[in-house]
């Protein structure tokens, strides 16, 4: 859909500097988009914070907002093509403009939202390795206040969406039957803590089993990132280098099976609670070159309110 494919991670300095490209007279078209989500549970409010500080001229993506409905009334499900493409509008974003998400996290939600531009062939999009957090240690500049700037009109034409991209109900379960032997199986990696991947550990939604699906295995998203703290006291993420996202690959499936996924033998999806950190794990991934990557919507929120799903708990 769009030109060429941009960085998947840019310092908080490379992103300053292509904001400050694109103010010049036939300089770039970019825009920055806050993609922070907070769990349901938090006492903290995404739109309220992005109100407090935010970067200079960046927008609001509310992901539970751009979604699809979902039978379950589950939220920030990827949208349809429509909705997508209005919501690129509203930010006066056009298929040639670099997109560039970051969130008050460091790394937890903006992967996600990566996920859904690329997924819709918007290569041109980045996130900010480190967020707002990495913006402010850097001395980077930013805004408070209701004053958020009227994006340039656009136009988006509604794009394909890669149907390998996104992981249904009734293809987990189908995968769930098949032989992990069977070289079509796909590993299922799943970001969750590994209490709640083992079924020690109670899920954060209340009457919810944890546990497992069968044929998947305990990836926590955090094992990908490395924590810092900022000149504020702020404890933030940023990904861990290449070599160190590939260890801690290799420690959840093994090294053959590692190797399998990044060279595209062996087909892999992401899954989470929510659908939401299963965005870390896809970019994880993507870092290390591997092309094809599905990511189940629901994850297991929506694996496990369906009670003919087969769900298994282990010490191991």
């Amino acid at each position: 859909m769009s030109s060429a494919a941009a960085p998947l991670l840019l310092s908080a300095k490379q992103a300053f500097d292509l904001q400050k490209s694109a103010s010049t007279a036939g300089g770039p078209s970019v825009s920055i988009l806050d993609a922070t989500w907070f769990m349901p549970n938090s006492p903290r409010k995404s739109k309220q914070e992005f109100l407090d500080k935010r970067i200079p001229e960046s927008q609001f993506l509310d992901l539970d907002e751009v979604a699809s409905p979902n039978e379950l009334g589950l939220k920030h499900m990827m949208p349809d093509n429509q909705t997508f493409a209005r919501a690129c509008e509203k930010f006066g974003v056009s298929p040639n403009t670099h997109v560039i998400l970051y969130d008050a996290h460091g790394v937890f939600s903006s992967p996600r939202a990566l996920f859904m531009f690329r997924s819709f062939g918007h290569e041109n999009s980045s996130i900010i390795n480190g967020g707002l957090p990495q913006w402010v240690e850097d001395g980077l500049p930013t805004v408070s206040g209701q004053g958020v700037p009227e994006p340039k009109p656009a136009t988006y034409p509604p794009p394909k969406l890669n149907e390998q991209a996104i992981r249904s109900y009734d293809q987990i379960v189908a995968n769930t039957k098949c032989e992990l032997a069977a070289p079509a199986t796909s590993l299922v990696l799943d970001a969750r803590p590994g209490g709640r991947f083992k079924g020690t550990d109670p899920e954060p939604r209340p009457g919810l089993s944890s546990g497992h699906m069968p044929n998947s295995f305990s990836l926590p998203f955090s094992m990908f990132l490395q924590q810092h703290k900022n000149k504020e006291g702020q404890t933030y993420s940023t990904f861990l280098p290449p070599d160190e996202v590939k260890k801690a690959l290799e420690n959840a499936v093994g090294a053959a099976e590692a190797s399998k996924i990044i060279s595209g033998e062996r087909p892999v999806v992401t899954s989470c609670g929510s659908g939401m950190t299963a965005g870390v794990l896809w970019l994880g991934l993507k870092l290390l070159g591997v092309k094809q990557i599905g990511l189940y919507d629901e994850s297991w929120t929506g694996y496990a309110m369906r009670s003919t799903s087969v769900i298994e708990k282990s010490s191991a």
